[in-house]
């Protein structure tokens, strides 16, 4: 009956042990191994006393095996078959595009960006599943609640790791029926006599305006959300005169710009992933498709 191997050891000790019995000799394991001869030494002699037993005789033809060294082998060699076996798990794992991958945006990218480019993804990576958490929150990277972020607005963090995809344009828009009752505003000012579409709590818009000039209240915004969904359907509607990113306007069939010239900045799309996880061959996988994935479906949609 096969010797076994202590239950307490290092991998090591066995590794050398059984190059060791291979080669026949010191010098030879120690070039097949790409170690040092003292090393492979140490290593032996560490095992032989764990054992109780010496494991190699010294002859004018090399190291010779003992007993104990020929009971112990196959134990020996069913481990580092093992230990083979886990490598190559592991190498595969590394290199197969498999696995979750959780991906949070805001609400309207979310709705009326994201699908086409996620559709794509499963399309050339199907062992890939996704995650979309539609959010307008920005922390979620920073408490691990995502692996990749969509932001428009850069990231800040240094933990974070960031690229710029392009810009978002912003433009004011009506639906064709809105404007064939109202009529079609011919410059800023005369948005003040038509319904526009605000938002609620958030007064980035009034600030934008107040910035260009444009001294608008928070009443003069008749129709107020914060939801930014609800905010787009509401312009699908003809409810009024909204400003909305321009992507989404190939979405709602007779929705058209109104005031092209108005000076709108744009908003700045970014791609975010925590720098500890950006080294995941899956999560990089995915982040690389998105980086070239979401300008070339900004640029059609915004185009249209």
């Amino acid at each position: 009956m096969a010797q076994e191997l202590p239950d307490h050891f290092d991998w090591a000790l066995v590794k050398s042990f059984l190059a060791v019995l291979d080669a026949g000799s010191l010098t030879g394991a120690a070039r097949r191994l790409g170690a040092q001869q003292p090393t492979l030494s140490r290593h032996v002699t560490e095992l032989e006393a764990q054992l109780g037993a010496p494991l190699f005789e010294r002859t004018g033809r090399g190291l010779t095996p003992t007993a104990a060294a020929l009971a112990i082998a196959d134990a020996a060699r069913s481990m580092q078959d093992g230990a083979q076996a886990l490598t190559r798990g592991l190498s595969k794992s590394r290199d197969q595009t498999t696995g979750t991958v959780r991906i949070t945006t805001s609400e309207v990218a979310a709705v009326w960006l994201m699908p086409p480019v996620i559709a794509a993804l499963q399309q050339l990576e199907p062992g890939i599943e996704v995650e979309l958490v539609a959010t307008n929150a920005l922390n979620n990277l920073l408490r691990r609640e995502a692996d990749i972020a969509l932001r428009m607005v850069r990231p800040m963090q240094n933990s974070l790791i960031a690229k710029k995809l392009g810009e978002i344009a912003i433009v004011a828009a009506a639906h064709r029926d809105y404007l064939a009752r109202a009529g079609t505003p011919r410059s800023a000012r005369d948005l003040l006599q038509h319904r526009l579409i605000g938002y609620d709590l958030d007064d980035t818009m009034i600030r934008g305006f107040a910035a260009q000039g444009v001294a608008l209240s928070r009443q003069q915004f008749v129709l107020r959300t914060d939801h930014q969904v609800a905010y787009g359907r509401m312009v699908e509607a003809g409810a009024g005169i909204g400003f909305v990113a321009a992507y989404n306007i190939g979405h709602w069939p007779g929705v058209v710009r109104v005031l092209p010239e108005l000076p709108i900045p744009a908003l700045p799309c970014w791609l975010a992933v925590h720098r500890e996880i950006r080294g995941n061959r899956l999560v990089r996988r995915v982040f690389d498709f998105l980086a070239e994935a979401v300008p070339a479906e900004l640029a059609r949609l915004q185009g249209m």
